[in-house]
């Protein structure tokens, strides 16, 4: 339960702060340019508010609605989610959004997206001014990599170290190198000393990052680093230093393939609804071999810990002016993956994976981490704004798609078609809601 409240906060004030910023981008041009703004709500308010407040002399309500779907800027003479056609039907006043250019109509609406931006390079920028970066690059991981079935008929062998993926130098372990790497016709290696050069078959991104045993993950050596006492491990005799060489009598070549066999074990006890299960182990200590059972405890924890591997690690650090051009890089860098795996969207799989406020939620540390914190609002803020740059009615994208439209063709669309538009598109963005939270709840239950 504690868990889920930090999560919760979490996702509250970082949807809370980029919903501000969102609206406020709308608000501070429609106020640049003398348009009325008359409600600036942080979430939405069918039927009643939260909390609300207008102050003297002023023509905006400032409120916070009791639906956590996002929030709105109502602006004087433009048709949204507000759907008010009443005031659409009086004579246009040169204090409403409809009166104004188009070009500044077209500021009006950018201006969430623009700042969601802004805000995201800022955050990134904040990030690694205040905690710098620090990685371990590819090229330290001296034992190299674990590379699953998939990853081996295509050509990889295990303990291969990464270089490149059609000449773009893999730097470090993340899902920008494994998008490289299935994105790539070839892909350079190190192994034993000489480079090896990899052709690569035509991959989904989606897949790959779904496989389990994953496709490449850190080699980590089939030694043991220490025992927790009073558990299975320890009543077995292994200790610290001992190699395991089989599991059930299949050999072990790396710690990675022992925590595979752990986990089919796990699987098979759960199906069979048994509370603890016991496995062969075949060890060496000292170059001499031995065979013990282990049992597991009732939660079929792993009580001992290996293949730690202490390799150099690269630490960046920024001064305040120079974390801005590594922000702006980063932020771009990150937009640029996510657009790119948008692609997986509107597959059948890809469908499946979207997900809603629990997805969101549980991207979150489980404990409070102002750095992880602030790297998934500025995450969450780049998705904000390249989703509602998207030309879909309803959203900033399609205002700004009939604008342009205006622009081009020197003629407005009728507010008849306008309003059309606005219902079909809040009708389209409501089911792909529903249908991402009810993906959250099947994924809760099964």
């Amino acid at each position: 339960m504690e868990t889920f409240l930090i999560r919760a906060l979490q996702l509250i004030l970082s949807l809370s702060l980029l919903v501000i910023i969102h609206e406020g981008g709308h608000f501070f041009f429609a106020r640049l340019f003398k348009i009325r703004v008359e409600k600036f709500y942080i979430f939405f308010d069918p039927w009643f508010s939260l909390f609300k407040f207008k102050p003297k002399n002023s023509d905006t309500e400032y409120g916070v609605g009791w639906l956590p779907l996002g929030g709105y800027c109502k602006i004087s003479g433009m048709i949204d989610e507000s759907m008010d056609t009443e005031q659409m039907k009086q004579p246009a006043q040169p204090w409403e959004f409809r009166s104004k250019p188009a070009w500044q109509r077209l500021l009006v609406m950018v201006g969430g997206v623009l700042m969601n931006f802004l805000l995201a390079l800022f955050i990134y920028s904040m990030i690694l001014y205040t905690w710098g970066d620090s990685y371990i690059a590819l090229k330290d991981m001296t034992y190299g990599m674990k590379f699953n079935e998939t990853a081996q008929q295509i050509g990889f062998r295990d303990g291969d170290i990464l270089k490149s993926a059609d000449d773009k130098e893999l730097v470090r372990f993340d899902m920008d190198m494994l998008r490289d790497i299935v994105e790539a016709r070839e892909v350079t290696v190190l192994r034993n000393g000489e480079e090896k050069k990899i052709l690569m078959p035509e991959l989904s991104l989606l897949d790959v990052a779904k496989e389990d045993p994953m496709f490449v993950a850190t080699f980590r050596p089939n030694i043991v680093d220490s025992v927790l006492a009073g558990g299975g491990f320890a009543k077995a005799g292994i200790q610290k230093g001992d190699s395991l060489l089989a599991f059930n009598g299949t050999p072990l070549n790396s710690w990675n393939e022992f925590m595979d066999e752990m986990g089919k074990l796990r699987s098979k006890a759960e199906l069979e609804k048994k509370t603890s299960a016991s496995f062969s182990l075949v060890y060496s200590r000292q170059g001499v071999r031995d065979t013990v059972t282990v049992q597991t405890n009732e939660q079929f924890m792993v009580d001992a810990v290996g293949g730690l591997v202490s390799y150099k690690e690269t630490n960046l650090s920024y001064g305040f002016f120079e974390s801005f051009p590594a922000g702006v890089t980063l932020g771009i860098n990150t937009l640029k993956g996510y657009v790119n795996d948008m692609k997986y969207v509107f597959t059948k799989e890809g469908a499946k994976s979207v997900g809603g406020f629990g997805t969101i939620g549980s991207i979150f540390p489980k404990v409070w981490d102002w750095q992880r914190f602030w790297e998934m609002t500025a995450f969450l803020s780049i998705i904000l704004a390249f989703m509602n740059i998207l030309p879909i009615p309803a959203l900033d994208g399609g205002h700004v798609l009939f604008l342009l439209y205006e622009i081009i063709a020197r003629r407005k669309p009728s507010d008849k078609f306008l309003e059309y538009a606005q219902m079909v598109g809040m009708f389209l963005l409501f089911a792909l809601l529903i249908w991402a939270n009810f993906n959250d709840v099947l994924r809760f239950l099964f």
